[in-house]
């Protein structure tokens, strides 16, 4: 079972306030409070949202909908939910948006030409007809896919490959490193790749995520309606249009006053440091109204520590005069949606956030580290201290807050059943 905890957490709406402006896309929210996983150590949570573009003012949309029509495709969960979730997508769309639809396997070759969102009725008849079968070799539908969204290329608009597959990829290059670089160079002309995996099947997970990565788009995994729903309909905006591009994170911590600190997730999507201020290293985009949540584990100076001193340390030094109550500094390097160079937005991480008990947190900051908390035992409880299951079903459920399609009601679900399972595995050794 492949867990990413920074996934998991940011799953979950966060009631972050939002930026006034479009000009500067980012608000930055901290909280710091105490971490139940270990005594004595603090948690820090950042939220980061971006700005919502109002229906009125947003961009046109070129999409290009890239259809595995494989025979794996075949089951309930796979092509008919396929068809039912592009369905809510169209409805969406504004009039001018335009959508083309390429198959590959079954029925290879170009289904749709681009097509005015207007046009309801045609695109739905060419979604209904589509039907699974047959091998999934010799389909060039990556190449066809990108070649329409060229064809009809808005340079002031978004264009987008959207691949819905069970996993399978097999797209018409089969060499994974040449899929990647054909997806960067396609990046480049300005067309990007977003990735919705159906099904469970071959499900390539890894794979999934890299070729989104590489093509400044969003991975999402759909099994039912209510998950297309979700990403289609209520994420519809920040799925499908860019606020900022190379977007990049980066977080200081003052030596003075932060003995140790741990970074929760996020393993795939780290930076090299001398990356952030690298206007020429490529960094992933933030949709509209887009939220991203981290959080940190920090160890205060004097603190317990995981790691012992070096031998040659430098040793740490009083903190300057003003930084004594500053725990660190959050930098957000971006670039608008249409310009190649960067921006910088900045915030303090400071005690004039710090919460002196973990129950007197943020609603969504106490949310956000029981999601991790979940995740983490979900991984093997490397790093969750003496939190357990009951543990997060207590924090999760004295922050559950407005829930209003159920998703943290679900999360309380999810959480009751791996501690069954988990009991049923002991009794079972």
């Amino acid at each position: 079972m492949a867990v990413r905890t920074e996934e998991l957490v940011n799953y979950f709406p966060y009631d972050y306030a939002a930026p006034k402006s479009a000009a500067q896309p980012f608000s930055t929210h901290v909280a710091v409070m105490p971490s139940p996983w270990t005594e004595g150590r603090k948690l820090v949570r950042i939220g980061i949202k971006g700005y919502a573009i109002e229906r009125a003012t947003r961009p046109r949309a070129n999409l290009v909908f890239l259809v595995d029509t494989s025979g794996s495709m075949n089951a309930p969960n796979k092509l008919p939910l396929v068809k039912q979730s592009l369905a809510m997508l169209l409805d969406q769309l504004d009039a001018g948006d335009r959508v083309s639809i390429v198959t590959y396997a079954g029925s290879a070759g170009v289904a749709l030409e681009p097509t005015r969102a207007s046009e309801k009725g045609r695109i739905m008849a060419v979604l209904g007809n589509l039907g699974a079968g047959g091998g999934t070799a010799g389909a060039e539908g990556i190449r066809q896919a990108y070649a329409l969204a060229e064809q009809n290329l808005d340079p002031r608009g978004v264009n987008r490959v959207i691949l819905a597959t069970d996993g399978d990829f097999n797209v018409g290059i089969t060499d994974q490193n040449e899929l990647k670089g054909y997806i960067e160079r396609q990046r480049g002309k300005g067309i990007f790749l977003s990735v919705f995996g159906f099904g469970m099947g071959n499900y390539n997970d890894a794979l999934m995520q890299t070729l989104a990565q590489n093509g400044n788009g969003a991975a999402a995994y759909i099994d039912t309606l209510g998950e297309a729903r979700k990403t289609l309909v209520e994420e519809a905006t920040s799925t499908l249009f860019p606020i900022a591009k190379d977007v990049k994170i980066q977080v200081e911590f003052n030596p003075a006053t932060v003995a140790e600190y741990r970074l929760v997730g996020y393993e795939t999507r780290m930076l090299n440091r001398e990356d952030f201020e690298n206007d020429k290293v490529d960094a992933g985009d933030v949709g509209s109204g887009q939220t991203v949540t981290a959080i940190y584990e920090i160890t205060p100076v004097g603190g317990p520590r995981a790691i012992g001193d070096l031998r040659y340390q430098t040793p740490r030094r009083p903190p300057a005069a003003g930084l004594a109550n500053e725990y660190g500094f959050v930098k957000i390097r971006y670039k608008l949606p249409k310009s190649d160079t960067s921006q910088l937005i900045s915030t303090s991480i400071d005690r004039r956030v710090e919460y002196a008990r973990f129950d007197d947190a943020p609603l969504d900051a106490r949310f956000a580290f029981g999601v991790a908390a979940f995740a983490e035992l979900l991984r093997g409880g490397k790093y969750s201290g003496s939190v357990g299951y009951d543990d997060v079903l207590r924090i999760v459920g004295g922050a559950k807050g407005a829930d209003e399609f159920g998703y943290r009601t679900e999360l309380a679900q999810m959480v009751r059943a791996a501690k069954s399972a988990g009991a049923l595995a002991r009794l079972n050794r």
